[in-house]
């Protein structure tokens, strides 16, 4: 029976001799980041995929990301490590949803959160990250703005941007949406003067209770940033724990037990090793148009900064 530093081995020495690189989302556990190439949010590992040398690379993260590092790449073979890591909030609206939607609001703009599939973004306008929502839907010169999917990333814009107005689908991540302000009111009094750190994929009431709003790179650049010493996370409990690896004389505790998320723990070390010798992993093929009309939203994205 072989150890996690073993099969960690043993896939160092695969990914070097196959010259492959190995993506790892922040939400995955720390026996993978260890071994990854590149570690962050899902559009960090797009970018940076992009400007690896290697041809192949293995995505430790959801079937969406794997997706936006393909439409980065179209030139690389992007593999998905475990086949069934999907991501509810990307699937839960079809592109014929929102092309009907766009025929009601003739004047808006579409504006799609990076959680979307491929075919979602190649209807949309704009693309956008938690981190940039704010910031490039105040560039658009639209007033009206159709955001899809999260109603709570979209209700944080709204707030940020009164003079823009915003029509939402109830959509969402239920693992962020599934936190109440009860829970967050226990947590609070559990460890008083504990700053709150959340991601706006939680509910709007949630937000507001928060010392922090922001992505999940953005909450791990606060945390490790503060002079504060104790921290409350309010999001994918994996953070917390890779915060009190980083920064072991902090203490970091979880809002809630529910902020557990099954398609990211899906991923284990054995995925990436069955990935990389072939016996595992999703291979994606994607259409060359699909690829260019989906693009154009992100480029635009990326154009408005």
């Amino acid at each position: 029976m072989q150890n996690v530093w073993e099969l960690q081995q043993k896939i160092l020495n695969l990914k070097s001799e196959k010259d492959i690189a190995i993506l790892a989302h922040s939400y995955q556990a720390e026996e993978i980041q260890e071994i990854a190439d590149v570690v962050g949010d899902s559009f960090k590992l797009s970018q940076e995929a992009a400007k690896l040398p290697q041809k192949t690379v293995i995505m430790a993260g959801v079937k969406f990301m794997a997706e936006t590092c393909k439409i980065l790449s179209p030139e690389k073979t992007v593999i998905l490590a475990h086949p069934q890591a999907g991501c509810p909030m990307a699937e839960q609206f079809e592109a014929d949803e929102i092309e009907y939607l766009k025929s009601q609001h003739p004047n808006a703009v579409t504006v799609c959160y990076i959680n979307t599939t491929i075919e979602i973004k190649a209807v949309c306008d704009v693309c956008v990250t938690s981190s940039s929502a704010v910031s490039v839907c105040k560039k658009l010169p639209e007033k009206e703005i159709i955001f899809i999917p999260d109603c709570n990333l979209g209700a944080f814009v709204a707030k940020s941007l009164p003079e823009k107005h915003l029509i939402m689908l109830q959509g969402g991540c239920p693992i962020h949406a599934c936190v109440s302000v009860q829970d967050t009111l226990t947590s609070k009094e559990m460890f008083p003067g504990a700053k709150l750190a959340v991601h706006p994929e939680c509910q709007p009431e949630i937000c507001d209770l928060a010392d922090y709003v922001g992505s999940t790179s953005g909450i791990i650049n606060y945390c490790k940033a503060s002079n504060d010493k104790e921290f409350i996370i309010g999001t994918e409990i994996s953070i917390a724990e890779h915060l009190q690896y980083a920064c072991p004389d902090k203490k970091f505790h979880i809002l809630s037990k529910k902020l557990i998320c099954p398609n990211m723990k899906i991923t284990t070390l054995p995925d990436i090793y069955n990935a990389l010798t072939g016996a595992g992993g999703l291979t994606l093929e994607t259409p060359p148009e699909l690829l260019s009309k989906a693009y154009k939203c992100i480029d635009k994205m990326l154009k408005l900064g």
